[in-house]
């Protein structure tokens, strides 16, 4: 989100398509692939809980399976997520900002209620089960191994993104966010920048969808909504501060740390109160509110942008000084 909204000005509000391409990777690609392997029939709900099984067996044998299983799957995801990013905002690429970003949330909305509709793509609302990679660890230990899987993972999308963006690529984009016409003026395509930002948010996004998938075991529609995968990271965004990597590290946190608290202590808030609504609704407040706020009286974030320096504007620096 922070690639496409905070650096190059694109309301991508179907960021919840690519995090959903992501799961069909895993519960739909994955499995059919693991099904041909096996020589599993049937309809992918109950197959998959067969190959499941089969998978799991495999890898508490040899967990070198595992690790394979995840370095395909994320490879499948980020591919996946790269093109459909990319054909998506084709038609919509030369829209003006609000058209775009509604655009591109319809197009969201309708893939969301396919997929949950339709069951030959990941079971429907039923979902279907995947294979898990840590099945040769002991359960009690699972949770902190996925931990340091997304940490890692993280570090590493972090490193390739703070080398692409304080590139030239990253200075185009910036010039795109503030002036598309001079960008424009300058011989550079805005229509095939979008979609090179695009295919490469939602390859990311994608990645985060597979490794959700992974996490959870299962795969179902319900739980990739645009609400948790769409205008939450667009708060964090907000909250850290636009186009700034490590301001949206400490959005991140900040928006996490809420979340919990409000997650826990609902009960214990409603109590002390007495909210004139149910509990339910006091975290999708809360954050509206929020956004809200800092829409209004703090647009910079957290951590205000910085500029971005070239060696030779850091060598100018110091010799002014």
């Amino acid at each position: 989100m922070n690639i496409e909204y905070g650096f190059g000005g694109i309301p991508n509000f179907g960021r919840a398509l690519a995090v959903l391409i992501g799961a069909i990777t895993v519960g739909g690609l994955l499995n059919r692939i693991l099904m041909a392997l096996f020589g599993v029939s049937g309809e992918i709900t109950a197959a998959s809980g067969v190959v499941k099984s089969l998978m799991n067996d495999l890898i508490r044998v040899n967990p070198l399976i595992g690790v394979g299983l995840l370095i395909l799957v994320l490879t499948l995801a980020a591919l996946a997520g790269a093109v459909t990013g990319a054909v998506f905002i084709l038609p919509s690429a030369r829209l003006s900002r609000d058209y775009l970003a509604i655009t591109l949330l319809a197009i969201s909305e309708v893939l969301f209620m396919v997929s949950y509709y339709h069951p030959r793509i990941i079971g429907g609302y039923y979902g279907t089960s995947v294979p898990d990679i840590f099945a040769w660890a002991p359960s009690e230990y699972r949770t902190a191994l996925f931990a340091v899987l997304v940490i890692i993972t993280a570090t590493i999308i972090y490193i390739i993104l703070e080398r692409v963006l304080t590139s030239p690529y990253g200075r185009l984009l910036r010039a795109m966010r503030e002036d598309e016409e001079v960008v424009k003026a300058c011989g550079r395509d805005v229509m095939y920048v979008r979609i090179r930002t695009v295919a490469l948010g939602s390859a990311i996004a994608a990645i985060a969808g597979a490794l959700y998938s992974l996490y959870t075991l299962n795969v179902v529609a319900t739980s990739f909504g645009r609400v948790e995968w769409t205008f939450y990271p667009f708060l964090m965004v907000l909250l850290g501060g636009a186009g700034n990597r490590r301001g949206v590290l400490l959005g991140t946190l900040t928006f996490t740390l809420i979340k919990i608290i409000l997650t826990t202590y609902k009960h214990e808030i409603n109590n002390l109160i007495q909210l004139p609504f149910e509990t339910v609704w006091l975290e999708y407040i809360i954050f509206g509110v929020l956004m809200l706020l800092i829409l209004l009286y703090r647009p910079e974030g957290l951590l205000k942008e910085r500029p971005i320096m070239t060696k030779p504007m850091e060598k100018y620096a110091e010799r002014a000084e």
